[in-house]
């Protein structure tokens, strides 16, 4: 094929792929697959180099990542810190969000810093109630910071990644765990000293819904038998069991034929008592798996959290169900030597029905049971309930949070020390975390963020394409010409201008991939060393502040703060030139020409 009708097609797909990137106008995986399909098609590439980006480290780095952070989130880690600093803050408003921007920072130079916000925002509406403080005024905030923060280490977003896999593939070898750090932390800390001067100012002063309702954790009647080496003997079971389970509330303790109400008539927990308590569902389970306590009706040898094809789900008592009006211990469930009924929350219950051999199944009624995974399936083809899978997903099993936490840093020491490549160290720490059970794979699996990964995959195939067919040459050449008798300084400055205003409209991660090649070949075409050029794509490709669908943690919070798509431009563009300014300014001085 002619080298400029080669072009003139590759331009022509890339036109069309930013068209509909940016209108949305189709999904972003159908995108992806699209650029590898046309590509192979027209015989830019081949097959097998349409879809060598599956291959690429940065794709199963990135992928790795997702998981590890699940792992930090299923455990409670990042919950467990951030509920520290919160409590550090002492009642004071003002210090309480300079701890929640500090601790948003802090966790996404290491994480993966889209479920950090999603962490922080109901934290953040949380506070908003407590301090009676706008959610508006700090979410926009909690995302810059995490954006701000990511620039700082290899792993603080997935776009360094990739840009540190391109680089080793063009020649000039990977970025350091933390060589962007003698910058980024600058730009991060300026960047907070500026959101916390001016974003009280620049920010809308939005509603708080969220304090007008009372907001109610879903929680379960369940019984438990205080085991006779339980540490709960001698204790007073309210203290005991609260100090560690917040959401658990103690009802009744019931010592063989006497009932005893623990907050009127306190009792020390004695072998074979039968505490009757509510409780949010992680609390719930942490403490049967904390060996005190066992479920008195649920018979012997259940260890929960250990069976790996065990699942915790909760059935719903439909209208049409013939279990309806039932005593629950006498239904099938109960005779199902697979099934273990844990808890039960009713729409109806009252205390005088609080032992659960005397519950009788009402129309709504939730049962929290565990079952095996094939059993759903029995479950499904009757009528007599409704099965929720995702309570099992969002299960926090606080008891591995300290694996959570040790192979977390073991992944970062290995990647900072060199004794593995960060691909090989993510790819550790995954099969490390499915060993400890800090995260099942197979539910893990569904946090990969699949369209993001296959965005990169169509996104590297184009920018193979790119370099192949000498598109990259002929684009930077024009870019050039712009800058015509203009020095590197200047250039590199238009050219993260260019990254910048390109991120505000696609994704990071598909901007630095359409752009680095162009990049090293600008800075080819200038004579000097292209490592400034590919640092000054990092800090542009984050430097997405100005609207809110130039990266995913700004839209997380487009709708819980109730924003306009100004408001992300009264904040975002002084931000964004900020960053620029600095970029520019230090670049050349860190990675000199």
């Amino acid at each position: 094929m002619d080298p400029n009708t080669s072009i003139l097609i590759v331009t022509a797909i890339l036109l069309a792929a930013l068209f509909f990137l940016i209108t949305e106008k189709i999904p972003v995986d159908r995108v992806a697959i699209g650029l590898m399909v046309i590509l192979s098609l027209t015989g830019i590439l081949t097959p097998t180099q349409a879809v060598a980006g599956f291959a690429n480290p940065a794709l199963i780095t990135v992928g790795a990542m997702f998981l590890v952070s699940r792992g930090m989130m299923r455990t409670g880690a990042v919950e467990f810190i951030a509920a520290g600093v919160l409590r550090f803050s002492r009642g004071s408003s003002r210090l309480a969000v300079i701890v929640i921007l500090l601790m948003v920072a802090l966790s996404s130079a290491f994480i993966n810093n889209t479920p950090v916000v999603i962490l922080f925002i109901p934290i953040v509406m949380g506070l908003s109630c407590e301090y009676n403080l706008r959610p508006s005024k700090l979410l926009i905030p909690v995302s810059y910071a995490s954006i701000l923060a990511g620039t700082c280490t290899l792993i603080g977003t997935s776009t360094n990644i990739i840009v540190s896999d391109l680089s080793a593939a063009y020649g000039y070898g990977p970025l350091g765990m933390f060589e962007l750090a003698g910058l980024g932390v600058l730009i991060a800390a300026a960047g907070l000293v500026f959101i916390l001067l001016a974003g009280p100012r620049l920010m809308p002063a939005g509603v708080a819904p969220v304090c007008e309702v009372e907001q109610e954790t879903k929680r379960y009647l369940a019984e438990l038998e205080v085991m006779a080496d339980s540490r709960l003997i001698g204790r007073d079971p309210v203290a005991a069991l609260q100090s560690r389970h917040p959401t658990l509330e103690l009802i009744e303790v019931i010592r063989e034929s006497h009932i005893f109400d623990p907050h009127r008539e306190p009792q020390t927990a004695a072998a074979g008592d039968i505490l009757l308590v509510k409780s949010a569902v992680d609390d719930l389970l942490s403490i049967l798996q904390n060996g005190m306590v066992k479920l008195p009706h649920a018979g012997e040898g259940i260890a929960f959290g250990r069976a790996d094809d065990d699942l915790i789900v909760e059935l719903i008592i439909p209208p049409h169900s013939s279990l309806v009006r039932r005593r629950l211990l006498s239904t099938e469930l109960q005779g199902d030597p697979q099934i273990h009924i844990i808890a039960i929350k009713s729409r109806q219950s009252h205390y005088s029905e609080q032992k659960i051999q005397n519950v009788k199944l009402r129309l709504g009624d939730i049962v929290l049971v565990r079952c095996p995974a094939a059993k759903l399936d029995r479950l499904r083809q009757g009528n007599d309930f409704i099965i929720l899978e995702d309570v099992h997903h969002a299960i926090i099993d606080k008891s591995k949070a300290r694996w959570a936490v040790a192979i977390f840093a073991g992944i970062v020491a290995g990647a900072t020390s060199g004794v593995a490549g960060i691909m090989e160290c993510a790819l550790a720490g995954v099969l490390l975390m499915a060993a400890t059970r800090c995260i099942r794979l197979r539910d893990a699996y569904r946090y990969l963020e699949p369209d993001v990964l296959l965005l990169i995959a169509g996104t590297i195939a184009l920018g193979s394409a790119m370099e192949k067919t000498g598109a990259t040459v002929v684009y930077a050449r024009g870019f050039l010409d712009f800058f015509h008798g203009a020095g590197p300084q200047v250039v590199l400055a238009g050219f993260m201008l260019l990254t910048s205003i390109s991120t505000q409209i696609l994704s990071n991660n598909a901007t630095a991939v359409l752009l680095l090649p162009i990049a090293i070949t600008t800075a080819q075409t200038l004579g000097v060393d292209p490592k400034p050029f590919i640092i000054a794509v990092c800090y542009g490709a984050s430097a997405c502040f100005a609207t809110p669908i130039g990266y995913q943690t700004n839209l997380l919070v487009y709708g819980p703060g109730g924003y306009r798509f100004s408001d992300y431009l009264k904040l975002g563009l002084p931000l964004n030139l900020l960053v620029l300014a600095l970029g520019t300014l230090f670049i050349p001085r860190i990675w000199p020409f």
